[in-house]
């Protein structure tokens, strides 16, 4: 589709899983950077601030940048003010699903691009509603290992589902990588949404149901 090689700046099994279902060749480039957030630092203003230092530390990290496009992106939960990032332990996992229970909280996920010489970031809001949950659900959810790795202890994609009540905006921006922002940042840099469409033409996919 182009010359340049796309690096995604993250190990995560969800934005790897949406960029293969756009049909796009990358090479996973995981950045350990610090998470920290600074202080009086917005919710928005933090992810933003990581998905850039991601794709910039990934883009930094290769011998020669030249034609090289590195993606990253972070993905926090926000509810009444307060910033839910990955649960340490069951502990931490049962406060912060006690605390989105029968709530509207925000998933922000932020999404980077950078090249030689430049960077852009894009953000992604979108809402997701709870039902009441009961300590034992939270109780057996944990033991299933989902919550453990994911912004906010659950994920959508998976056995969290059975929690949500609706959402509002982006299921792929809760997943943790926007792919209606991915792909405006790839545009600009000459991945075309024609280009994207065009790996897909003729294959079979087959009727609804």
């Amino acid at each position: 589709m182009t010359s340049a090689t796309l690096y995604l700046a993250s190990a995560s099994p969800r934005r790897r899983e949406i960029l293969q279902q756009l049909g796009l060749d990358f090479v996973a480039l995981p950045q350990d950077i610090d998470e920290s957030r600074l202080p009086g630092e917005s919710p928005t203003a933090y992810v933003e601030r990581l998905a850039l230092a991601k794709a910039r530390a990934a883009l930094g990290a290769l011998p020669d940048p030249e034609g090289a496009l590195c993606l990253g992106s972070d993905t926090t939960v926000v509810c009444n003010g307060d910033i839910f990032e990955k649960p340490v332990d069951a502990a931490d996992a049962r406060r912060i699903l006690r605390a989105l229970s029968g709530r509207t909280h925000q998933v922000l996920t932020a999404v980077a691009l950078a090249a030689a010489g430049t960077s852009e970031v894009l953000l992604s809001a979108s809402a997701v509603t709870f039902r009441e949950l009961t300590d034992a659900e939270i109780a057996a959810y944990w033991a299933t290992g989902e919550p453990a790795d994911k912004a906010g202890a659950y994920g959508i994609q998976g056995l969290g589902a059975i929690f949500i009540k609706g959402i509002e905006g982006s299921y792929s921006g809760i997943m943790g990588l926007p792919v209606a922002e991915t792909v405006a940042l790839l545009a600009q840099a000459g991945i075309t949404v024609e280009k994207i469409l065009e790996q897909h033409a003729g294959k079979n996919f087959g009727t609804g149901a």
